[in-house]
Formats: structure tokens, C-alpha cells, sequence
């Protein structure tokens, strides 16, 4: 098991894990690694494992009837990765997920997820935590997307997911925006010109 998520499970509880409560997270997690471009998941197969990112980017999208890809989830290291519909509904998904650099996580299957939440409080209290944060995250970038201005939108993005802007080119941060790389351009010319 790789101590970055011992690391990171610090930050939900203030509680030491046991040496039985590691030894079940190793066992519930295995490593994978993605080259830049390989695929998680590809819309139409069920979403199996959650990723948590250990190193690298990864990126969700759909991709419409015309070929134009919409990025729906961007995530770095220390961020988890999966289509949550597909995983709980166990339905065929409608998102690809790939790596936008080599990247290497840790997988967690569903059976094995519940598990954890029933034996080590930490990660109980971590999906509790995360499935909170998800919800204000979603409400919010969906009150943006009705009725926020291009630049807000970018604004908010920056404000919130600095870590992001580098890590993605202008094109990808757009789609997830939902603006056009040039609108995206314009506004970020206008936001240095101020």
C-alpha cells in the first residue's frame, strides 16, 4: 500500500489507523498505472473500480453525436477518479475516463469499498467527508453553469482548482467550463489586461 494514501486518510480523522485497518486497506487496493491517453473506463462498460490518483492527471468526458468531447471531472494526484452512476447503478457508463499523464493509482472495487466503510471508521468518515464536499461542488458548478458569466466561470475555476491550470491545456479547461477555447482565450486576455 502506498503511504500517500495512509497520508491522506490522516486528513479526515484525527484517529491513527491500526495495524489491522492498514493491513485491510492494502489488501482492498490495488496498484495500476496508466500511460498519458490510456483509458480507466470507456463510455459503455461498467465502471468497476474507483481510481484514487497517486501520481499524474486524469480526465472524465462524454463525447456527442458530432465528435465533440465534454469534460465532465478533471483530477491530480491525491483526487479519485470513477463514474459514481455507473459504479453504484452498475449500468454500462456513459463516460470515457483516460489519463492525461502517465499516471499510477490505486483501485478499490465496490465490494471491497463497502467493506472498508463497515471496518475502518477513518475511511467511513473519509467517504462521508468526500460525498459532502462532492455535493457543494456539484451545486455549485451547476448554479455557475446556469447563470455565471464566461469569466466568472474561469474566475471560480482558478479561485478553486489553481492546481488544475497547469496541469490541463486551455482546450480541456474550457470544455469543462463549458465555454469555447476562444471565448476561454478572451476572457483570460481581459482577466490579464485588468
Amino acid at each position: 500500500m502506498n503511504e500517500a494514501f495512509f497520508d491522506y486518510l490522516k486528513k479526515f480523522s484525527a484517529d491513527p489507523l491500526s495495524e489491522d485497518e492498514k493491513m485491510r486497506l492494502s489488501q482492498a487496493f490495488t496498484p495500476f498505472k496508466l500511460r498519458k491517453r490510456q483509458y480507466l473506463l470507456q463510455a459503455g462498460n461498467q465502471c468497476k473500480h474507483f481510481a484514487f490518483i497517486v501520481k499524474g492527471s486524469m480526465r472524465m468526458y462524454s463525447v456527442d453525436d458530432k465528435g465533440y468531447e465534454h469534460n465532465v471531472r478533471l483530477g491530480v494526484e491525491g483526487w479519485w477518479m470513477g463514474d459514481r452512476e455507473s459504479w453504484v447503478m452498475v449500468t454500462p457508463s456513459l463516460y470515457n475516463i483516460d489519463a492525461w499523464e502517465d499516471s499510477e493509482m490505486l483501485l478499490i472495487d465496490r465490494a471491497n469499498t463497502l467493506d472498508l466503510i463497515r471496518t475502518v471508521p477513518a475511511f467511513c468518515e473519509m467517504i462521508r467527508q468526500l460525498d459532502e464536499r462532492n455535493n457543494i461542488a456539484n451545486q455549485r458548478r451547476l448554479t455557475s453553469s446556469i447563470s455565471g458569466t464566461a469569466s466568472k466561470r474561469y474566475t471560480d475555476f482558478a479561485a478553486c482548482y489553481p492546481e488544475l491550470l497547469h496541469r490541463f491545456p486551455q482546450h480541456i479547461i474550457a470544455s469543462y467550463l463549458g465555454i469555447t477555447k476562444d471565448t476561454l482565450s478572451r476572457v483570460r486576455r481581459q482577466l490579464l489586461q485588468k
